[in-house]
This record gives C-alpha cells, sequence and structure tokens, in this order.
C-alpha cells in the first residue's frame, strides 16, 4: 500500500490550513438544515415586525391621530369640498400633527398640586405649621412652598411679594394679563406646548393669592390663539413657610412621597426655595421642583414641566425688592418653535429592536461555542493534532470560519430587514452599520474561544450559551437600559457595564434605535458618521470598550521549544536508577539493547522506550497505581510489536503516553529520533493513531475523512486520490457506496476499519492502534491483519489486544 509511495515530508502551514478549510466547507455543507433554521431565526423576527407595524399603522391612521379640522365647503350634494385643519380644531392628541407655522402663546403658568395632594399635618409629619388634614376634604387645603436661607429677613421679604392679592384678567389678551398674577394648573403637562392642557382640559385654573375672600370662583372666558374657551378660576391661598436648612427643606419634600413615609401618604409641595447668600449686592437662589409631572402623559423624559413661572417669580421679587413695586419683571408668554405638519408614526423596529436584535445578533455565539466543544468533546481536536494539524492552521482557520459563517448570517440579517423595509436598517448609514457589526461578531468569536475552554459537554455548552442569549438581552432592556437613558448615571460606570460584551452590543443597538426612530418620527437620516462626535452618542464607548487586546490574540503561536533527540550531546538519559526486582532475561536484554542506543549517534530505530513509567495517583481513599512499570523497548523499522493483556494492564496507558494525551510519570521515548516530552508537535507529522474509540465526524463520509488525514500528511493530487482508493480498498471500504456514506450511519466494524485506514494514510513511520480489531467478525479481523502486515515493511507499529490472535498475527 503505502510503503511503495515516496518519503513525503510534513505538510506546510498553508496545506494544513487548506485540509482544515475543506473539512469545514464540507461539514457546513452537510449541515444545510441547521444553517436554515439559523437564518430562520432572524427573518422571523423581521417578518414579525413587518406584520406587527402594518396592524399598528392601520390602527393609528385614523382621525383621532391627525390633525383636527372641519368642513368649511360643501357643494350641492352635501360633501365637503373644502377643509381647514388646525390647532383650534383639534385635541390634544392631535395637536402634534398640525402644521404650525406661528405657534400660539401660551400663559407661563405654575404647577399646583391637585386638592387632594396638598401637604397637610400628619403622623409623618407633624410641622405645627401645615394645615390640619381636614381641608382636603372641603377642598381649601393652601398651596405651600418651603423657602430657607442665610438671611432670615431677607428671604421672609421676598416670598411676601410673591403672590399678588387680587385678579385682573383680560380675557381677549388672557396671556398678557396673566403675567402680573399667579395663575396654575393641577393639569400633567405634555411632552410639547402647541396646546396648553390648562386651557382646553376640564380642570379649574388656579388664582395663587396671599389670602382668599369670599367669592374667589368665576368663570371667565379666554379668546386665545382662535380657541375661545370658559373656564373656571379658583382662588387658592399660597403660603411661603420658613425652614432652618436646606437639609429639613429636603427632608420634608421627601417626605412628601408615597414612599417617604410610612403612612404612603401624598403630601406634594408647589416648589421650595434656598436663598443662600443672598443680600443687596447678590442674589442666589436654589429652586426646587416637583419632576415626577414629567413622566406622567408620554412615560419618558420628554414631558415639559412648569418651571419657568416659579424661576419668574422669585426673580420678579428680588427685582421689585432692589427697585420698589413699581418695577417688574413679567414673563408675558411661552411658545414652542414653528413646526410642519407631521404623521404620528411609531416604528416598531427601532423601538423594540434593540432587546429583538440583540438575542437575533447573539444566537451565533451558542453555535460557536457548540461547534468547538463538539470537537473537544469528541477528541476530534486532539485526533486532527495527532495526525499533524498544527495550532497555528486550527486557530487560523477555524477563525476565519467562524468570521465568514458570522459575517453571511449578518448580511442576510441586514439585507433582508432592509428588503423588507425596517427602519432600524435603512435609515442608519450601513457602512457604520457593517463596521459595528463587524467589531462585535470579532469580539462574540473570540469569547466563543476562550469560553469553550471551560466546557466538555456539548448539552452543557448548548444550554448555557443560550442562556447567555437570553439573559443578556432581558438584562439589556430591564437593567442596563434605565442606566443608559438616567443622565445622573455615572458615564465612567456605563463603560465599566460595556466591558461586558452582551452589553457592548446592547448599547451599540440601542443607539441605533434612537437615531432611527427619530429620524423616522421627523422624517430624516438616521445615524450617519459625523454623529460619532455627538457627546450624547455611546457609539464611539462601544467601539473602544476592551480594545487593549487584539480579538485575534488566540492566533499568536505559542514558542515552540527546539525539537530534541537522544543524539544531542545536550542530552544525556533521564538518571540512573538500580533495580532490585528481578526481570525476566528478555526484559533484561531490551533495556540493555536501549541503554546500548541512546549511546549511538544514529540508530534505524525509529521507536525506544526509556524505562517509561506511568503511575496514577492515590484518590478517594484509593492506593496508587502503577500501569506503566518502567518499559524498556527498542523497535525497527518493519517491525510489528503487539501487547496482550487483559483490561487494565496499561496497554492505552502506554499508548497514551506515545501519542501525547498524558505525560509520563517518569522516563521518556524517543520517536523518530524525537524525545515525546519536547517535540510531540514535530513527531505528530510522522505518526499515525487508530485510537481505542473511534473519532470520527458523524457526518463526513469515509472518504472524505480520508481525503482531510492525507492532506494533512501532505498528499496532493492524483497521488492523494490513489491513496484515499487504495486505503478503502485495503479495508473493505470501497466497494457497494460504502466509501460515500456518512461515517454515522457505519456500524461499529466499518468505523473501526476507517479508524485503521486513517492511522496507515500518508505513509506515517510510526503507527500506534490501540485494540483496532474490537468489534470486527472473523472475516474482517483477518483482512485487517493482511493490512498490518503489508503496512508494517516500512514503518514501526505498535498494537494492543486482549486477543491472543493479535500477538500471532502481529509477529508472524
Amino acid at each position: 500500500m503505502a510503503d511503495q509511495r515516496p518519503t513525503l515530508g510534513p505538510a506546510s502551514f498553508w496545506t494544513q490550513a487548506n485540509a482544515l478549510l475543506r473539512k469545514n466547507l464540507t461539514f457546513q455543507k452537510r449541515n444545510i438544515g441547521a444553517n436554515i433554521r439559523l437564518i430562520s431565526f432572524p427573518l422571523f423576527f423581521c417578518v414579525l415586525f413587518v406584520v406587527v407595524q402594518q396592524v399598528l399603522d392601520s390602527s393609528l391612521d385614523n382621525a383621532e391621530n391627525r390633525c383636527g379640522c372641519i368642513c368649511v365647503e360643501r357643494n350641492a350634494n352635501g360633501n365637503c369640498q373644502r377643509r381647514e385643519c388646525g390647532i383650534e380644531y383639534s385635541t390634544v392628541d392631535q395637536v402634534s400633527t398640525c402644521p404650525i407655522p406661528n405657534p400660539p402663546e401660551w400663559p407661563a403658568l405654575l404647577q399646583v398640586p391637585g386638592p387632594q395632594y396638598r401637604a397637610v399635618r400628619s403622623d409623618s409629619n407633624m410641622a405645627a405649621d401645615f394645615p390640619n388634614e381636614s381641608c382636603r376634604s372641603t377642598g381649601t387645603c393652601p398651596a405651600i412652598s418651603l423657602f430657607t436661607g442665610n438671611n432670615q429677613t431677607l428671604s421672609q421679604i421676598l416670598t411676601q411679594t410673591m403672590f399678588s392679592t387680587s385678579l385682573n384678567i383680560n380675557s381677549s389678551d388672557f396671556a398678557s394679563s396673566v403675567s402680573s398674577n399667579v395663575l396654575g394648573t393641577a393639569t400633567y403637562p405634555e411632552g410639547y406646548n402647541y396646546l396648553e392642557p390648562a386651557i382646553v382640559q376640564a380642570l379649574p385654573l388656579y388664582n395663587v393669592q396671599s389670602q382668599c375672600t369670599s367669592n374667589s370662583t368665576f368663570s371667565v372666558l379666554i379668546n386665545q390663539s382662535s380657541i375661545a374657551r370658559e373656564k373656571e378660576v379658583r382662588c387658592v391661598q399660597g403660603l411661603y413657610l420658613w425652614r432652618n436648612s436646606s437639609s429639613q427643606v429636603n427632608n420634608e419634600l421627601y417626605r412628601g412621597y408615597r414612599k417617604g413615609n410610612s403612612e404612603e401618604k401624598i403630601n406634594e409641595f408647589v416648589s421650595a426655595y434656598d436663598f443662600l447668600n443672598s443680600d443687596g449686592n447678590n442674589f442666589n437662589v436654589s429652586v426646587w421642583y416637583n419632576s415626577t409631572y414629567r413622566n406622567y402623559s408620554t412615560g419618558s423624559s420628554m414631558a415639559l414641566l412648569r418651571i419657568p413661572r416659579s424661576v419668574n417669580l422669585v426673580s420678579n421679587a428680588y427685582l421689585q425688592f432692589l427697585q420698589g413695586p413699581a418695577t417688574k419683571m413679567l414673563l408675558d408668554f411661552v411658545k414652542e418653535m414653528p413646526k410642519p405638519e407631521t404623521e404620528l408614526r411609531i416604528d416598531l423596529s427601532s423601538l423594540l429592536g434593540t432587546l429583538f436584535f440583540t438575542w437575533v445578533v447573539l444566537q451565533l455565539f451558542p453555535v460557536v461555542l457548540a461547534s468547538l466543544v463538539y470537537e473537544k468533546q469528541q477528541k476530534l481536536r486532539v485526533m486532527m493534532k495527532m495526525h499533524g494539524l498544527g495550532d497555528g492552521p486550527y486557530w487560523m482557520i477555524s477563525y476565519a470560519y467562524f468570521l465568514v459563517i458570522s459575517l453571511l448570517y449578518m448580511l442576510c440579517f441586514v439585507i433582508f430587514g432592509s428588503v423588507i423595509g425596517l427602519k432600524f436598517f435603512t435609515l442608519n448609514d450601513y457602512s457604520i452599520q457593517f463596521v459595528f457589526y463587524f467589531l462585535y461578531i470579532n469580539l462574540q468569536i473570540s469569547l466563543a474561544f476562550l469560553v469553550a475552554a471551560m466546557f466538555s459537554n456539548v448539552k452543557t455548552a448548548s444550554v448555557v450559551g443560550y442562556i447567555f442569549v437570553f439573559g443578556t438581552g432581558l438584562l439589556g432592556g430591564f437593567l442596563f437600559q434605565p442606566f443608559l437613558e438616567d443622565d445622573s448615571f455615572p458615564r465612567g460606570w456605563l463603560i465599566v457595564m460595556e466591558l461586558f460584551p452582551g452589553f457592548a452590543l446592547y448599547r451599540g443597538l440601542y443607539e441605533f434605535g434612537e437615531y432611527s426612530f427619530q429620524g423616522n418620527y421627523m422624517g430624516t437620516h438616521g445615524m450617519r458618521w459625523g454623529d460619532l462626535s455627538d457627546s450624547s452618542n455611546g457609539m464611539s464607548e462601544v467601539s473602544s470598550s476592551g480594545a487593549g487586546k487584539s480579538p485575534l490574540f488566540f492566533l499568536q503561536r505559542f514558542r515552540r521549544k527546539p525539537a530534541s533527540s537522544f543524539r544531542s550531546s545536550s542530552l544525556q538519559r533521564q538518571g540512573s536508577k538500580v533495580f532490585v526486582q528481578m526481570d525476566k532475561d528478555d526484559v533484561n536484554q531490551e533495556r540493555e539493547k536501549v541503554e546500548q542506543l541512546l549511546l549511538e549517534s544514529t540508530t534505524s530505530y525509529p521507536i525506544i522506550c526509556d524505562n517509561l513509567k506511568k503511575i496514577y495517583p492515590a484518590r478517594d481513599g484509593n492506593p496508587a497505581k502503577i500501569a506503566v512499570r518502567g518499559l524498556s523497548l527498542a523497535l525497527p523499522r518493519g517491525e510489528c510489536f503487539g501487547m496482550l493483556g487483559p483490561n487494565g494492564a496499561g496497554k492505552t496507558s502506554l499508548i497514551n503516553m506515545m501519542i501525547g494525551l498524558t505525560k509520563p510519570t517518569s522516563g521518556t521515548a524517543y520517536l523518530q529520533g524525537l524525545d515525546i516530552l519536547t517535540s510531540m508537535d514535530t513527531i505528530y507529522t510522522s505518526m499515525g493513531v487508530c485510537p481505542q474509540h473511534d473519532l470520527l465526524w458523524e457526518t463526513l463520509t469515509g472518504r472524505e475523512h480520508l481525503l482531510f488525514y492525507g492532506r494533512l500528511k501532505n498528499l496532493k493530487g492524483s497521488a492523494l486520490n490513489q491513496a484515499v482508493e487504495d486505503s478503502l480498498k485495503s479495508v473493505n471500504l470501497f466497494h457497494g457506496g460504502v466509501a460515500d456514506k456518512h461515517a454515522g450511519k457505519y456500524s461499529g466494524g466499518m468505523k473501526r476499519r476507517l479508524s485503521v485506514a486513517i492511522s496507515l494514510i500518508g505513509d506515517p513511520k510510526v503507527v500506534f492502534m490501540d485494540e483496532p480489531s474490537t468489534g470486527l467478525d472473523p472475516a474482517s479481523r483477518n483482512s485487517l491483519w493482511s493490512v498490518v502486515k503489508q503496512a508494517k515493511r516500512d514503518r514501526a507499529i505498535i498494537l494492543t489486544s486482549i486477543s491472543l490472535s493479535l500477538s500471532l498475527h502481529c509477529h508472524s
């Protein structure tokens, strides 16, 4: 068989890489079903978004979500010919969609607590100057503000002039006339101020005065920005209460929250002021305001707060203190900027895509992890290494293989999402998306290589991988995102959290979603390269997180110790031992032969074992076990050495030491003149192994196995094809299409014969076969011995068995 071919040198780096790449591509082709299922996962989410988006769009496409209109001209049939639209015909919900070239002017109102929530005396707050709780039932509780400062006299002067003593309203110029009074409202603000909710909603306005008289409730007709409303105006007493320190003010404000007191009652204040070191020359003031109103109507921090009136009141009071009551600083109105007509558009892919697309991208992680652990669990990585595949080609091709698969996966995801019109993809710059996804999938593959070292079982690795996928998405949505949206959360801690790869991915997708959502709402584009310089854009932070180490760190070749052999002048036999026990004559002769060979400068013996010993340490109360007891052996080329013994005799332990799976307790061995303790990587290029258990890929055929291992042995072209054919014929796997069946469909005996063929392909000079006849019927066993006899002509072969016929056949 192989003995008539010329000796082959070790395969080069690129030859090994080519062999592994071909094997991986074939393996990938065999798993087309799994690939389709993998691709269908992101496609499912994309289609789901489109379907739900269409349902949402149809539900939003109604008159309630468009600018309010009336018909101003009808034809003879009664059909409307001309419509007029504007905020004067719209509800609060419709106003945001109207074209507003000239925004209306609205009065600057004070945010006043509702009568049922105003601060009163309670068990948790026994302040004597607070009103009794009974005022809530009559609706007469005052609107309380707290104040403090270094100068109590000045502070009291300022607060006494902040509220007016009467109300004069001009209904035709409502906004200007209100500026000299203090009007408030308990309505919740909106996210815009094109239409003041306090004017159009049914709740009354409050006239905040230092004292209220009887019959102080009345109605007023308001004509403002083409809107005519009759509003009820009620007087409410504005009460300013002094506190000795800002901490006292802060404590009472805190106890006003439902969760701030044991009774879980709301005690709400209008505002609070700390006049600090203000005097006749300096005006320094801190203003407390209630920020809970901003989240009521819109569910986000976009809601406006009625703060300007609080600031104007205290500023006007200080100006009057300096210049007299005739001088006033009035806040006439507040108004929005003009805007064109807009549609109510909610893009679900931008709004919810961050969570779902995090799951989509992370879906690759357990796939890569399971693939790596599978080769580890089945010992396929070890098998490849024993047949000459170096670490460099393995890591490079494996990394490139998973990188290409990940890139194709993400390419299909982005293209499909763009084709069906998801704004998440179409509005954001594609080059930014490519760079982001490219960086992240490199990080994800590197993480999978790192984590794979922690697992030895595919099922466990897969379960942990999917827990990581879905757990990361949920933690990102319910833990990490609130921190992102909290302006008070330290930015440095965000960067620390983004060192976790899942959160880095979530942050990037979150930024894409935010920009595409705003772009869709405003009718513009999403993220562009210029937006990366925006201080609020976290994409630049994500791309730099963890950048201290290259994602290709594991491709660095390990420094190899120089190959050593027993011929090197620097190497001596590892210690001299005096054996007390009496060995048989043939054992002593073999040991003396080994000692003599070690002294020679050259030898034709490809296998030399020098006092090789393996002792398994004591464990679980059991004594130490000697598996191999000082074996010395010299095996010349052209000889087959059979080891016969029962299970547990140490046969597999010896083979495992010789092929580098375990280290000897003492002693060493030389294969082709190279020490197994220091030069196994070089030894592997000229060694063939048939392990005790068949290490095969279930979805590869027998022919594809031999093609792969033949390439690792530097066989090419017609020589490779001929060697594969000869090997298949020699082990009776050629005829009847057996060679092209998946190895997973082979019987136990067929798998064993394939393992023998793998060990002999490529003309290895040293071959180890661990119980190669296991599972073979008598006819196949006889055929196997014929193969071994022919193969040993130019090789040294060591094989083990529990069968006596092995020894007879091996030495015959």
